[in-house]
């Protein structure tokens, strides 16, 4: 007898495409590539109001979900176990801000021993990690990467809008003293802390973490970007060279890990640069992203999305979950369509997604 079809919610402008049934390997595209990495916001609140993210001004078209709309653990825990058994390996909790949900330290242990599971990481603004790197590094966290855009405590708060770079600091001492990897992350802005290039390698280097930069890209509309505030990763790796040598590709070691491309100085040290914007990733992309509202999307640069929320709280079977990821897996495009100009750009905001 033929399985019956779950209604898949579709979420945005654009409908994934149903698949009947699971297929093969639910986790392979049309593209052939592999998904083993799944982001999970678990939270769209945040303690910071970046201005590349959250601004204050973008008031009434910024909503936050209510708790009843918010996956609860056992919520996530299902889907999370769902996809590895499906073959992702690795899980990055995001935001918002993950530490201000509550109980986050559970929640990270509870993914970790979901069996298959290899690799628990956290994106984190920093400003509680102090207090929750021994917890979350006994929890099973084994990396986090943390916005550090600027190391100018004035330029810090005005980035931020309510931000402390003393504690994002000391989290980051913290994290590295409970054993916990750190990787630092600047968005790149001319005119903003483009200056602090080399600044930001030199501290992260000093505090065994591992420098990233991050192209700028258009989320919300193109609200929140400026064709003129892009630095392209050529242009940060120009300057990075003029300060320590040719760069070159660093070998494999991080595949698979997600979009940053690591560059390595002539004494060994590393870099990484998401180009989102200049030198795309999308060819070898392994990552789905599940927002905290539990919407499924294929792909930062497109707001369509299966709603899996739906599917557990309608009373959807395990082989339902496997065949709403399989149609998300299935839709995912060839890339993104970042408009620098703004009329191509996702409607969603990057707080609601984590990045």
């Amino acid at each position: 007898m033929a399985t019956p079809r779950f209604h898949l919610p579709v979420i945005g402008a654009t409908a994934v495409p149903l698949v009947g049934d699971a297929g093969s390997d639910p986790l392979v595209d049309a593209f052939a590539r592999r998904i083993r990495y799944l982001r999970v916001s678990v939270t769209d609140r945040c303690n910071y109001r970046c201005s590349y993210c959250m601004p204050e001004d973008l008031g009434q078209d910024l909503t936050f979900a209510t708790k009843s709309e918010v996956l609860t653990f056992e919520e996530i825990e299902r889907i999370v176990s769902r996809f590895a058994v499906l073959g992702v390996r690795k899980v990055r909790v995001t935001g918002g801000e993950p530490t201000v949900r509550k109980g986050i330290v559970e929640l990270v242990g509870r993914i970790r021993r979901i069996a298959g599971i290899e690799q628990v990481v956290m994106t984190t603004n920093g400003h509680l990690l102090d207090e929750l790197a021994v917890p979350l590094a006994a929890a099973g966290l084994s990396t986090v990467n943390v916005s550090l855009d600027t190391l100018d405590a004035d330029r810090f708060r005005s980035l931020t809008g309510r931000g402390d770079l003393s504690r994002v600091l000391a989290g980051i001492a913290a994290a590295r003293a409970a054993g916990i990897a750190v990787k630092t992350n600047a968005v790149a802005l001319r005119g903003v802390n483009d200056d602090e290039v080399v600044a930001l390698c030199e501290h992260a280097w000093a505090h065994q973490a591992v420098p990233r930069f991050i192209e700028h890209m258009p989320m919300s509309e193109g609200q929140l970007y400026a064709t003129t505030a892009e630095l392209s990763a050529v242009e940060i790796r120009r300057t990075l060279e003029a300060r320590f040598g040719v760069l070159t590709a660093a070998d494999g070691t991080h595949r698979d890990a997600g979009p940053a491309r690591y560059w390595r100085t002539p004494s060994g040290r590393e870099v990484g640069i998401i180009s989102a914007m200049t030198e795309h990733f999308c060819d070898d992309c392994n990552r789905l992203r599940l927002t905290a509202t539990g919407a499924l999307h294929a792909c930062l640069g497109h707001d369509d999305a299966i709603s899996l929320r739906d599917v557990v709280r309608n009373g959807g079977s395990d082989d339902d979950l496997t065949r709403a990821i399989a149609s998300a897996v299935t839709g995912k495009r060839a890339g993104h369509v970042f408009d620098r100009e703004g009329g191509g750009a996702p409607q969603k905001h990057m707080i609601g997604i984590g990045g």
